[in-house]
Protein backbone atom coordinates (compact mmCIF):
# COMPACT_ATOMS: atom_id res chain seq x y z
CA UNK A 1 0.00 0.00 0.00
CA UNK A 2 0.70 3.19 -0.79
CA UNK A 3 2.75 5.84 2.00
CA UNK A 4 -0.03 8.60 2.81
CA UNK A 5 3.16 11.30 1.14
CA UNK A 6 2.73 8.90 -1.85
CA UNK A 7 -0.89 9.34 -1.44
CA UNK A 8 -0.69 12.88 -1.59
CA UNK A 9 1.95 14.02 -3.93
CA UNK A 10 -0.35 11.51 -6.42
CA UNK A 11 -3.60 13.00 -5.69
CA UNK A 12 -1.90 16.54 -6.00
CA UNK A 13 -1.99 16.36 -9.22
CA UNK A 14 -4.82 16.60 -11.74
CA UNK A 15 -6.90 12.86 -11.97
CA UNK A 16 -7.54 11.06 -15.36
CA UNK A 17 -11.28 12.76 -15.84
CA UNK A 18 -11.85 15.36 -18.10
CA UNK A 19 -14.08 17.99 -16.23
CA UNK A 20 -17.30 20.06 -16.76
CA UNK A 21 -18.25 23.10 -15.36
CA UNK A 22 -22.11 24.15 -14.61
CA UNK A 23 -24.21 27.01 -12.63
CA UNK A 24 -26.33 26.09 -9.64
CA UNK A 25 -28.26 29.28 -10.52
CA UNK A 26 -29.97 27.52 -12.97
CA UNK A 27 -31.85 25.55 -10.35
CA UNK A 28 -32.25 28.72 -8.05
CA UNK A 29 -28.58 28.74 -5.93
CA UNK A 30 -26.09 30.53 -6.95
CA UNK A 31 -23.09 29.07 -6.98
CA UNK A 32 -21.03 26.95 -9.20
CA UNK A 33 -20.60 22.77 -10.15
CA UNK A 34 -18.11 20.69 -11.61
CA UNK A 35 -18.36 17.30 -12.85
CA UNK A 36 -16.04 14.78 -14.92
CA UNK A 37 -17.82 14.34 -18.26
CA UNK A 38 -18.94 11.44 -17.70
CA UNK A 39 -20.14 8.98 -14.52
CA UNK A 40 -22.63 7.08 -12.81
CA UNK A 41 -23.03 7.42 -9.11
CA UNK A 42 -20.61 9.01 -8.05
CA UNK A 43 -19.45 10.25 -4.77
CA UNK A 44 -20.31 14.76 -4.50
CA UNK A 45 -19.10 17.04 -2.11
CA UNK A 46 -20.39 20.46 -1.55
CA UNK A 47 -17.76 23.22 -0.54
CA UNK A 48 -18.24 26.03 1.31
CA UNK A 49 -16.49 29.65 1.41
CA UNK A 50 -14.72 31.55 3.57
CA UNK A 51 -16.00 35.22 5.10
CA UNK A 52 -16.57 37.42 2.30
CA UNK A 53 -14.85 35.49 -0.35
CA UNK A 54 -16.65 34.08 -3.42
CA UNK A 55 -16.72 30.77 -4.39
CA UNK A 56 -14.91 31.84 -7.25
CA UNK A 57 -11.90 31.66 -5.46
CA UNK A 58 -11.77 28.04 -5.07
CA UNK A 59 -12.63 27.39 -8.73
CA UNK A 60 -9.08 24.89 -9.12
CA UNK A 61 -9.86 22.75 -5.69
CA UNK A 62 -13.49 22.36 -7.60
CA UNK A 63 -12.21 21.23 -10.62
CA UNK A 64 -9.10 19.36 -9.25
CA UNK A 65 -12.02 17.41 -7.39
CA UNK A 66 -14.05 16.75 -10.11
CA UNK A 67 -10.70 15.45 -12.38
CA UNK A 68 -10.48 12.68 -9.74
CA UNK A 69 -13.96 11.47 -10.37
CA UNK A 70 -16.08 13.60 -7.79
CA UNK A 71 -18.68 16.28 -8.37
CA UNK A 72 -17.73 19.08 -6.45
CA UNK A 73 -20.41 22.09 -5.83
CA UNK A 74 -19.95 25.15 -4.47
CA UNK A 75 -22.73 28.11 -3.07
CA UNK A 76 -22.00 31.62 -3.76
CA UNK A 77 -24.00 33.09 -0.98
CA UNK A 78 -23.62 34.78 2.56
CA UNK A 79 -20.60 36.59 1.06
CA UNK A 80 -21.79 40.09 3.22
CA UNK A 81 -19.39 41.10 6.42
CA UNK A 82 -22.57 39.93 8.13
CA UNK A 83 -23.11 36.82 6.54
CA UNK A 84 -25.03 33.64 8.77
CA UNK A 85 -22.94 30.50 9.49
CA UNK A 86 -26.42 29.19 9.52
CA UNK A 87 -28.18 29.93 6.21
CA UNK A 88 -25.05 28.82 4.41
CA UNK A 89 -24.95 25.66 6.15
CA UNK A 90 -28.61 25.63 4.34
CA UNK A 91 -26.94 26.26 1.49
CA UNK A 92 -24.61 23.54 1.46
CA UNK A 93 -27.61 21.06 2.20
CA UNK A 94 -29.37 22.32 -0.83
CA UNK A 95 -26.50 22.30 -2.79
CA UNK A 96 -25.85 18.22 -1.87
CA UNK A 97 -29.72 17.88 -3.05
CA UNK A 98 -29.18 19.20 -5.57
CA UNK A 99 -26.88 17.04 -7.29
CA UNK A 100 -27.83 13.99 -5.69
CA UNK A 101 -31.14 14.59 -7.37
CA UNK A 102 -30.52 16.15 -10.89
CA UNK A 103 -28.74 14.68 -13.59
CA UNK A 104 -26.13 16.92 -14.63
CA UNK A 105 -23.71 18.07 -17.38
CA UNK A 106 -24.29 15.57 -20.51
CA UNK A 107 -22.58 16.81 -24.09
CA UNK A 108 -22.94 15.66 -27.34
CA UNK A 109 -19.59 13.48 -26.87
CA UNK A 110 -21.40 11.82 -23.60
CA UNK A 111 -23.85 11.65 -21.04
CA UNK A 112 -25.28 13.24 -18.24
CA UNK A 113 -23.54 12.11 -14.79
CA UNK A 114 -25.32 10.94 -11.65
CA UNK A 115 -24.43 11.01 -8.07
CA UNK A 116 -25.07 8.57 -5.61
CA UNK A 117 -26.96 9.64 -2.53
CA UNK A 118 -25.20 7.21 -0.48
CA UNK A 119 -22.09 9.17 -1.35
CA UNK A 120 -21.93 12.63 0.06
CA UNK A 121 -19.35 14.94 1.86
CA UNK A 122 -19.34 18.37 2.95
CA UNK A 123 -15.91 20.40 3.18
CA UNK A 124 -14.95 24.52 3.28
CA UNK A 125 -12.57 26.85 4.36
CA UNK A 126 -12.96 29.35 7.41
CA UNK A 127 -16.14 30.03 7.66
CA UNK A 128 -17.29 27.79 5.25
CA UNK A 129 -15.76 25.05 7.39
CA UNK A 130 -17.45 25.80 10.43
CA UNK A 131 -20.51 25.82 8.11
CA UNK A 132 -19.55 22.22 6.95
CA UNK A 133 -19.45 21.06 10.62
CA UNK A 134 -23.09 23.15 11.11
CA UNK A 135 -24.64 21.15 8.04
CA UNK A 136 -23.57 18.05 8.71
CA UNK A 137 -24.39 18.07 12.42
CA UNK A 138 -27.03 15.29 13.32
CA UNK A 139 -30.69 15.92 13.90
CA UNK A 140 -31.36 16.45 17.78
CA UNK A 141 -33.29 13.44 18.41
CA UNK A 142 -30.79 10.96 17.10
CA UNK A 143 -27.78 12.50 19.48
CA UNK A 144 -27.87 13.02 23.40
CA UNK A 145 -25.97 16.04 22.37
CA UNK A 146 -28.18 19.03 24.20
CA UNK A 147 -27.31 22.92 24.00
CA UNK A 148 -29.10 26.62 24.50
CA UNK A 149 -30.11 29.00 22.39
CA UNK A 150 -31.73 26.46 19.48
CA UNK A 151 -28.55 24.48 18.23
CA UNK A 152 -28.68 24.43 14.26
CA UNK A 153 -28.69 20.79 14.78
CA UNK A 154 -31.88 20.87 16.50
CA UNK A 155 -34.06 23.71 14.62
CA UNK A 156 -32.20 22.36 10.92
CA UNK A 157 -33.13 18.40 11.87
CA UNK A 158 -36.35 18.12 9.41
CA UNK A 159 -33.95 19.51 6.20
CA UNK A 160 -30.96 16.76 7.89
CA UNK A 161 -33.81 13.72 7.89
CA UNK A 162 -35.28 14.98 4.07
CA UNK A 163 -31.65 14.88 2.14
CA UNK A 164 -29.24 12.23 1.94
CA UNK A 165 -27.08 11.54 4.49
CA UNK A 166 -23.23 13.19 4.79
CA UNK A 167 -20.75 10.40 4.94
CA UNK A 168 -17.48 12.29 5.79
CA UNK A 169 -16.70 15.85 6.61
CA UNK A 170 -13.50 17.83 5.94
CA UNK A 171 -12.31 21.77 7.16
CA UNK A 172 -9.53 23.76 6.07
CA UNK A 173 -8.58 26.19 8.44
CA UNK A 174 -11.66 26.24 10.10
CA UNK A 175 -13.00 29.93 12.15
CA UNK A 176 -15.37 29.38 15.04
CA UNK A 177 -19.39 30.27 14.18
CA UNK A 178 -22.86 31.15 15.87
CA UNK A 179 -23.96 28.63 16.35
CA UNK A 180 -21.00 27.07 17.74
CA UNK A 181 -18.94 24.68 15.62
CA UNK A 182 -17.52 23.22 18.65
CA UNK A 183 -20.80 21.97 19.96
CA UNK A 184 -22.21 21.04 16.50
CA UNK A 185 -19.06 19.12 16.43
CA UNK A 186 -20.26 16.84 19.10
CA UNK A 187 -23.03 15.76 16.76
CA UNK A 188 -21.03 14.28 13.78
CA UNK A 189 -20.72 11.12 14.07
CA UNK A 190 -19.02 10.30 10.35
CA UNK A 191 -15.15 11.02 10.27
CA UNK A 192 -13.59 14.24 9.96
CA UNK A 193 -10.57 15.28 8.47
CA UNK A 194 -9.59 18.42 10.39
CA UNK A 195 -6.97 20.78 8.07
CA UNK A 196 -5.52 23.46 10.31
CA UNK A 197 -2.89 26.56 9.00
CA UNK A 198 0.64 26.43 11.01
CA UNK A 199 0.42 30.53 10.49
CA UNK A 200 -2.99 31.80 10.07
CA UNK A 201 -3.77 34.58 12.37
CA UNK A 202 -7.33 34.75 10.99
CA UNK A 203 -8.39 31.42 12.75
CA UNK A 204 -5.28 30.05 15.26
CA UNK A 205 -5.75 25.99 15.53
CA UNK A 206 -5.40 26.57 19.05
CA UNK A 207 -8.90 28.52 18.81
CA UNK A 208 -10.76 27.36 15.93
CA UNK A 209 -9.63 23.62 14.25
CA UNK A 210 -8.28 21.78 17.52
CA UNK A 211 -11.80 22.57 19.65
CA UNK A 212 -13.52 21.28 16.92
CA UNK A 213 -11.57 17.94 16.03
CA UNK A 214 -11.22 17.08 19.93
CA UNK A 215 -15.41 17.76 20.27
CA UNK A 216 -16.20 15.73 17.25
CA UNK A 217 -18.16 12.74 18.05
CA UNK A 218 -16.71 10.43 15.19
CA UNK A 219 -13.41 9.30 13.76
CA UNK A 220 -11.50 12.93 13.88
CA UNK A 221 -8.04 13.31 12.43
CA UNK A 222 -6.37 17.19 12.68
CA UNK A 223 -3.25 17.58 10.33
CA UNK A 224 -1.43 20.92 10.53
CA UNK A 225 0.57 22.29 7.50
CA UNK A 226 2.99 23.84 9.46
CA UNK A 227 3.87 27.14 7.09
CA UNK A 228 0.83 27.62 5.69
CA UNK A 229 -1.74 31.04 6.69
CA UNK A 230 -4.95 31.59 6.56
CA UNK A 231 -5.54 31.86 2.94
CA UNK A 232 -2.87 29.61 1.40
CA UNK A 233 -5.40 28.07 -0.67
CA UNK A 234 -7.39 31.03 -2.51
CA UNK A 235 -6.54 31.45 -6.12
CA UNK A 236 -6.27 35.13 -7.42
CA UNK A 237 -6.83 38.46 -5.77
CA UNK A 238 -9.34 39.54 -4.14
CA UNK A 239 -10.45 42.93 -1.94
CA UNK A 240 -10.73 40.51 1.23
CA UNK A 241 -7.26 40.25 1.20
CA UNK A 242 -6.49 43.33 2.18
CA UNK A 243 -8.60 42.32 5.53
CA UNK A 244 -7.73 38.90 5.93
CA UNK A 245 -3.92 37.67 6.55
CA UNK A 246 -2.50 35.44 4.40
CA UNK A 247 -1.78 35.05 0.25
CA UNK A 248 -2.40 32.25 -1.66
CA UNK A 249 0.55 29.39 -1.54
CA UNK A 250 0.58 27.00 -4.71
CA UNK A 251 2.46 24.57 -2.49
CA UNK A 252 -0.11 24.59 0.30
CA UNK A 253 -2.90 24.43 -2.21
CA UNK A 254 -1.26 21.13 -3.48
CA UNK A 255 -0.77 19.00 -0.13
CA UNK A 256 -4.77 20.47 0.80
CA UNK A 257 -5.75 19.33 -2.93
CA UNK A 258 -3.95 16.07 -2.33
CA UNK A 259 -5.40 15.49 1.20
CA UNK A 260 -8.62 16.29 0.88
CA UNK A 261 -9.18 14.23 -2.26
CA UNK A 262 -7.69 11.14 -0.81
CA UNK A 263 -10.10 11.28 2.22
CA UNK A 264 -13.39 11.65 -0.04
CA UNK A 265 -12.20 8.83 -2.18
CA UNK A 266 -11.55 6.63 0.66
CA UNK A 267 -14.57 7.33 2.50
CA UNK A 268 -17.17 8.45 -0.42
CA UNK A 269 -15.86 5.89 -3.13
CA UNK A 270 -14.66 3.15 -0.02
CA UNK A 271 -11.07 3.31 -2.07
CA UNK A 272 -9.50 1.80 0.75
CA UNK A 273 -5.69 2.34 -1.17
CA UNK A 274 -6.11 5.74 0.53
CA UNK A 275 -6.22 4.80 3.91
CA UNK A 276 -3.09 5.80 5.39
CA UNK A 277 -3.44 9.47 4.07
CA UNK A 278 -5.56 9.46 7.55
CA UNK A 279 -2.57 9.63 10.02
CA UNK A 280 0.44 8.53 7.59
CA UNK A 281 3.49 11.08 7.52
CA UNK A 282 3.15 13.87 4.92
CA UNK A 283 6.30 16.40 5.03
CA UNK A 284 5.76 19.58 6.26
CA UNK A 285 2.72 18.57 8.32
CA UNK A 286 1.66 17.33 11.87
CA UNK A 287 -0.92 14.71 11.98
CA UNK A 288 -2.67 14.08 15.51
CA UNK A 289 -5.82 11.66 15.85
CA UNK A 290 -8.55 12.17 18.35
CA UNK A 291 -10.28 9.17 17.93
CA UNK A 292 -10.07 6.38 15.93
CA UNK A 293 -12.44 3.31 14.68
CA UNK A 294 -12.70 0.65 12.02
CA UNK A 295 -14.71 3.14 9.59
CA UNK A 296 -11.14 5.51 9.34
Amino acid sequence: MASAKQIVAELGRPGPHQVLRGELALVGLPGVVFTPTAGELLPAVAFGHDWLNPASRYLGLLRHLASWGIVAAAPDTERGPFASHRKLAHDLRTALDVVSTVRLGGTTRGAAVSVDPRKLGLAGHGMGASAAVLAAAAPAHATRVQAANEPYWETGSEIAEARGQVEAVATIALSESRPSAQDAARAVHRPGLHIAFGKDLVAPPAAGTEPVAAAWAGPSVMRTIKKASHLGIVEGRHWSDLVLDGKADLGVGTTVKGLLTAFLLHHLNDEKRYADVVDGAVKGTDVRVYRESSTV
